[in-house]
């Protein structure tokens, strides 16, 4: 028997002939990277933007610059003769004397309705009325009630709480009404 051998073709790429479409693909570069730039720009801007914003609120908080509600005496003419303590002295005397429960007893008894002038009558002294600036204004009415939210007298508080809203306004306030103990009664938004 002899051995019969088969004739070999040459593989390609192995020193044959190459055909055709097979073999290895020309070089190609890759695709540039993509610039970080504008992500960096644009965060800048950003922060440059919510630091205005953080100051616009810090000003509107605080009152600002060149508040528009300045009662301050200085660069106002003054007659000859007259102070501008004077004329603030001359200008309402009768409402500084009285008290902020007085204050408000008098309102409701010319605007309140003949409930609310009778839970009145109960008020012994008003806080926080006197100064609002409309960012978060609290005011505290105390009675001669028993305290508690489960008191007896829980609608009397709530019509006195009614009557503060109707007399004092505030973008965002809160009046709450105290027994003599101390306990909250009610409160409403004014």
């Amino acid at each position: 028997m002899s051995q019969q051998q088969y004739p070999q073709q040459p593989q390609p790429g192995w020193g044959g002939p190459q055909q055709q479409g097979y073999g290895t693909p020309p070089f190609q570069p890759q695709p540039p990277k993509k610039s970080k730039a504008g992500k960096i720009v644009g965060f800048g801007c950003l922060g440059v933007v919510a630091l205005f914003v953080l100051i616009g609120i810090a000003a509107a908080a605080g009152g600002g610059i060149g508040d528009s509600t300045d009662t301050g005496a200085k660069d106002k003419a003054v007659a000859p003769g007259r102070t501008p303590e004077s004329d603030k002295a001359e200008a309402t005397p009768a409402q500084e004397t009285k008290t902020q429960a007085e204050q408000f007893k008098a309102c409701v008894a010319k605007s309140g309705t003949a409930t609310e002038k009778k839970a009145v009558q109960h008020v012994t002294k008003v806080t926080g009325a006197d100064k609002r600036n409309d960012i978060l204004d609290s005011a505290e009415v105390y009675t001669d009630f028993d305290g508690g939210l489960m008191s007896d007298n829980q609608g009397d508080a709530k019509l006195i709480a009614s009557a503060f809203t109707s007399c004092y306004e505030s973008k965002n306030g809160l009046v709450s009404v105290y027994g003599q103990d101390g306990g909250l009664i009610a409160n409403a938004n004014y």
